[in-house]
């Protein structure tokens, strides 16, 4: 007789899961699925600024170490003739 009565009532709970899932937890579902939409747009947007940043920061180091490797081979000529010009005086 209680093997009866449980059918019954594990028929509409069963039900009930399914009702409360639809109602609440779908909807969480979807809300967390759109709030990581959104942070992906979010770190994709910084890193597309972050390379940006970089390239720049790339392109301003090739600039400079080809103005120290120009200048150095010039520096080092003006350093020879400096030496030349100040000749021991004994």
């Amino acid at each position: 007789m209680n093997l009866a009565l449980l059918i019954p009532i594990l028929g509409i709970s069963c039900g009930l899961f399914a009702i409360i899932g639809g109602v609440f937890i779908k909807p969480w579902f979807a809300y967390k699925n759109r709030q990581m939409e959104l942070e992906a747009k979010m770190i994709a947007e910084k890193a597309a600024q972050y390379a940006s940043q970089t390239s720049s920061l790339e392109q301003r180091v090739r600039v400079l170490e080809r103005i120290i490797t120009d200048r150095g081979i010039e520096l080092a000529d003006e350093i020879d003739r400096l030496r030349d010009d100040s000749a021991p005086l004994n």
